[in-house]
Formats: C-alpha cells, sequence, structure tokens
C-alpha cells in the first residue's frame, strides 16, 4: 500500500513527472449519494459514509453522464470502431513473504453467471485487488464483487449506480463474514473496468491505477487514493479521521478500501469514519485510437511511471503482440527495478494489431538571440 516511489531507476526509465502528482494531477467523477438509501435496505453498517463523500472536485476526469453514455452507444453504428478485446493477466510475490494480490477477468459478466440480458451487448470485467493485514479481504472482493453487480436490478443500463451501489454492498457483506470468521479480518484496495460496447468504465477504491495508452500517451483513469491527496484529506478531516505521517488516523496508507472492520476509529462514526469502500469513477467511450488499458496493484506504480509503463509495453506488444506475455514483461521489468511489494498487471487490448509506431512531427523552431545575450558573447570575445 502507497509503498515510497523508487528513487533510483534501472536505465531505460524515462525522467516523468513526480510520483505525487497522481494525488492532484486529477479527480473522478463522484457518485450519486442516493446510493445511501439502497445500502440502508441491505442493512448496510456505512451507508450514512455515502451521503457525506465530497461531491466536488478540483479537476474532473475526463467522463460522460449515463444518459450521455446511452446516447453514444446509439451513435456507435454509425461508427466503423468496434473495440477487438484481448486480455492477459500475471502476477508475482515479489519481495513480501505473502501474496495478498489477486485478480479477475470475465470476458462476459452475465453469461458466466447465468444471466439472460436479451438485446444488450456483452459486459466484460476486470478487476486488481490489492490486499493488506491477509488476503482474505481480496479474495473475498474477487469472488463476490463480480456477481453483486450482476444481481443489481439497474444491471447493465446503469453501470455507474450498479458499480457503486455494488462495492459498498460488497464491503457491508464482508463485515458480516468477518463477524462469523474474525481469521477474515483484513482489507483490501479495488480497482476495476468494465467494458461494454465503446463505453468503458473504471472504479477505484485504493492506490491501484488504470492507464489508458491513447496514440501511446498515457491517460490516467483512476486516481490513488492516498492520505497526501488534498480532496482525501479534506473528506477525511470533515469526518473526523486524521493524516499522520502520511497515514490515515496513523494506521492506514491508503483512504478508500473495502474491509478493515476490524480496525477501531476507520469505519466508525455517526457519519461513518474517515475510510470509504465508495470507488470513484471514470466513465468514458472508446476511439479507434485507443490501445490498451493496464490495472496494476501498487508495486507496480513503486518503480513505474504511467507514461513509462504505456512506453514499456507498446515495445513490448510490437515486439510480439502476445497481451499476457507482455504483462509477465512489466511484472519482470518491476522486478528487475527492485519492487518491494507484491506484483500484478492486468492488459486489456483494443485491437488485434500490435500499437503502431508514434511518428514524431517536426516542425521547423526560429532561434534568436537577445540583444543581453549577443552583449554577453561579445564581453566574453574580447576577454
Amino acid at each position: 500500500m502507497c509503498v515510497q516511489g523508487a528513487e533510483e531507476e534501472t536505465e531505460g526509465m524515462e525522467n516523468l513527472k513526480n510520483d505525487d502528482e497522481s494525488c492532484i494531477k486529477s479527480s473522478s467523477l463522484q457518485p450519486q449519494a442516493d446510493f445511501a438509501t439502497a445500502q440502508n435496505e441491505n442493512g448496510g453498517k456505512n451507508s450514512s459514509a455515502l451521503e457525506n463523500v465530497s461531491m466536488t472536485n478540483s479537476v474532473p476526469l475526463e467522463s460522460i453522464r449515463e444518459d450521455a453514455a446511452i446516447i453514444n452507444r446509439k451513435h456507435n453504428v454509425l461508427n466503423n470502431f468496434l473495440p477487438a478485446l484481448r486480455f492477459g493477466e500475471w502476477s508475482d510475490i515479489g519481495r513480501r513473504l505473502d501474496m495478498e494480490d489477486t485478480h479477475i477477468c470475465i470476458p462476459d459478466l452475465a453469461m458466466n453467471f447465468g444471466s439472460s440480458i436479451h438485446g444488450e451487448e456483452a459486459v466484460s470485467f476486470y478487476g486488481v485487488f490489492d490486499g493488506h493485514g491477509g488476503k482474505g479481504a481480496a479474495q473475498f472482493v474477487r469472488d463476490h464483487l463480480p456477481r453483486i453487480i450482476v444481481e443489481d436490478a439497474d444491471f447493465p443500463l446503469k453501470l455507474e449506480k450498479v458499480v457503486t451501489r455494488s462495492f459498498v454492498e460488497t464491503d457491508t457483506a464482508f463485515a458480516r463474514s468477518c463477524s462469523i470468521e474474525s481469521t477474515l479480518s483484513s482489507g483490501t484496495t479495488a480497482l476495476t473496468a468494465m467494458i461494454f460496447g465503446r463505453s468503458l468504465l473504471v472504479a477505484n477504491a485504493g492506490d491501484c491505477r488504470a492507464v489508458l495508452s491513447r496514440r501511446g500517451l498515457a491517460i490516467e483513469m483512476s486516481k490513488d487514493h492516498k492520505p497526501c491527496c488534498v480532496d482525501e484529506w479534506t473528506r477525511i478531516e470533515s469526518l473526523g479521521g486524521f493524516i499522520d505521517g502520511d497515514y490515515l488516523n496513523g494506521q492506514l496508507s491508503v483512504t478508500r478500501a473495502i474491509g478493515n472492520w476490524h480496525i477501531k476509529g476507520l469505519k466508525e462514526g455517526e457519519n461513518g469514519g474517515p475510510l470509504i469502500a465508495v470507488p470513484e469513477l471514470k466513465l468514458m467511450t472508446l476511439m479507434k485510437e485507443d490501445e490498451f488499458l493496464i490495472l496494476g496493484s501498487d508495486g507496480i506504480w513503486e518503480v513505474f511511471r504511467s507514461q513509462n509503463a504505456v512506453d514499456f509495453a507498446r515495445r513490448r506488444l510490437q515486439e510480439h503482440n502476445n497481451v499476457k506475455l507482455c504483462c509477465e514483461d512489466i511484472v519482470n521489468e518491476a522486478k528487475k527495478r527492485e519492487a518491494t511489494d507484491n506484483l500484478t498487471v492486468v492488459m486489456v487490448c483494443f485491437h488485434s494489431e500490435p500499437p503502431p509506431p508514434v511518428v514524431v512531427q517536426r516542425s521547423r523552431v526560429r532561434r534568436s538571440i537577445f540583444s543581453e545575450g549577443l552583449q554577453n558573447i561579445k564581453v566574453l570575445l574580447q576577454g
């Protein structure tokens, strides 16, 4: 969780922007507060937290509302592009003693759970779950979240509402399971991506990260929920929490997660505790220029910057065009760069062909020397 980024990187790492920018670079589409009602109906302990989630952000991520997404789906008939989905995954224990990461890839979510949705396109589902304090929470979310999404009455037409409700409902279900079996007491971050036609919906609670490659340009589809984030800090303080040494309440290095019901002070309170399971969302329409999506646990981003990961993945896909092998390449490279955490990568490609070379347009630049510079040169020449 939120491991300090490596100060020294091996040869081949680009000098990219400081990793701290991930805390303030972008903010996500916040869920609607009316999910609290649905959570109350499910007997949720943290329903009040939904009512108090900040609905404003400094720099909103590129997103489209659900009604706009439906309109876009109708217009897709006029567009020849339709993603040809290919996916791969790879994980490694890294330098840790225990493997607490887990992941899931489901090409057709409804079919996987025996649900027939007539007249609708298949919804594919991909997720990375980075556990802490044990692997119980991560495995619970992996096994239950997809089913809870499919069983929601609004699936698949209102995916934003469905996904947010499902994250919170999964958190509540895990709390109930912990009361029965205390050995499950742990927590996990959760990062998911769902593709419906040309619509891509990313939901994130924690510090895993999703990065989209568009013509070789890295577009961050999620925000790392770390205590250093300004908007998270504000939300935490409004709920009675505090940041101590880059840790939430001095105990946890992420500010959103599923589980952790066993840690006192994180989820209790009249309005819910400072740790919430509500994900931040980003919904966008895929274009022909979109090449692939990388989902990675925070161990990957300890040694990769977002653009660096995209550049590395593009080179590997151009070499062998094997998505699973590309994921393995990323994980192995992270190990070479001395990553200290568990390592998990899921990648979804939107084309059957490898990414094309990026052509850099060169333009002539007029150079000029200011009079002050000319004077300085004259002084130097004259001794």
